[in-house]
């Protein structure tokens, strides 16, 4: 067995996946919906790793033999740097899915925008930030849906709310909590001066029929009104959005995104069950602070991240101290740098508190 082989474990996967296909082979496993759909999940994805990985040897492999034959005085330079690129780019990714140790990083995420104080800078802080999640989105491969958007009175959001789906979305995502902070001449004070801006962004994990969530009924209060619309025939003439409140934690979970207002109840439950999941795990594991309670916190000394447009173009992460002047790529969306330097800060941490 090689190194590699134990590093990125495949022959364990492969163990698992056999495992798996002899248990979807069982007509009891399809009697249980929970257990048969969590397993089918944990296949899917144990089928896109094994075969990434599988291809990653092959392209070694492939390396392997243009090596042999330069020695041998075949012309093939060219065709090593061409594979050694695509390999370092695979191995990256590689490297990358070994960083996601946590429970729900392979799961689905939901992700909320919400401006901090200063109305209007504030609130199109927000909707910049909700446009480079898309873009970011969009640069994975994600599958994005917009659950809930409220604009502002003037411009900007006062919130948002994205499902986002695909291969370690949430592993990805949840480097992003916490509070961002933007400075730049304000595109709304006529005398061009500097504003600081605000805005928190929060990830919750999907949760999946696998994963059992209890709410009391009558902890809830669930509102309707009529979703908003661009004008003409988009126009929503019922009271198809839904707003719930869950009483005990105060939390407020809506979605005016599907006319139905069966549908949007149901996507909110499901923003309310991701939202109530993540707050008890993070309570288990004794976090410094509960995520809701950061929320009264969107201002100075609690950011993450610092996006500086005036008087020099710089952004830098407070946790990893990554920096770069590259602010146009950040925000279309460019933040692989940034995700996965923290991602390696998490694991280092991790290792710090388990030697210690």
């Amino acid at each position: 067995m090689t190194s590699s082989e134990v590093f990125f474990d495949l022959p364990a996967k492969k163990s698992r996946l056999e495992a798996l296909n002899a248990d979807l082979s069982k007509p009891e496993v399809w009697q249980d919906q929970k257990k048969s759909v969590s397993l089918q999940q944990e296949k899917k994805r144990l089928d896109r790793e094994v075969a990434f990985l599988a291809g990653l040897y092959r392209d070694k492999e492939e390396l392997d033999v243009f090596l042999e034959l330069a020695r041998e005085g075949e012309p093939v330079i060219s065709d090593i740097e061409k594979g050694l690129e695509a390999f370092v780019h695979k191995l990256e990714e590689a490297e990358l899915v070994t960083l996601f140790d946590e429970e729900d990083d392979a799961r689905n995420a939901i992700l909320t925008i919400h401006p901090g104080a200063g109305g209007t800078e504030s609130q199109d802080w927000a909707q910049i930030l909700f446009r480079m999640y898309l873009r970011y989105a969009e640069r994975k491969g994600y599958k994005a849906e917009i659950l809930d958007m409220t604009p502002g009175e003037e411009a900007g959001l006062k919130s948002a709310t994205i499902r986002m789906e695909g291969d370690f979305v949430y592993g990805h995502l949840n480097q992003e909590i916490g509070v961002h902070r933007l400075v730049r001449i304000s595109p709304f004070d006529a005398a061009k001066r500097r504003h600081t801006s605000f805005a928190a962004v929060f990830v919750y994990p999907e949760i999946d029929e696998d994963v059992e969530v209890e709410i009391n009924p009558d902890d809830l209060k669930i509102d309707t009104y009529r979703a908003g619309g661009k004008g003409g025939q988009h126009v929503n003439t019922t009271d198809s959005a839904v707003r719930i409140t869950h009483v005990p934690t105060g939390i407020i979970t809506q979605c005016q995104n599907e006319r139905s207002q069966h549908k949007n109840k149901a996507a909110a439950m499901k923003v309310l069950k991701s939202r109530l999941y993540e707050l008890e795990r993070r309570r288990k594991r004794e976090k410094i602070e509960k995520l809701e309670d950061a929320k009264t916190e969107i201002a100075w000394g609690n950011q993450i991240r610092s996006y500086v447009l005036h008087p020099y173009r710089m952004i830098k992460d407070t946790r990893t101290r990554m920096e770069t002047g590259d602010t146009d790529k950040i925000l279309d969306g460019g933040l692989d740098d940034f995700i996965k330097a923290e991602l390696v800060y998490r694991k280092q941490q991790k290792q710090a508190g388990a030697a210690g």
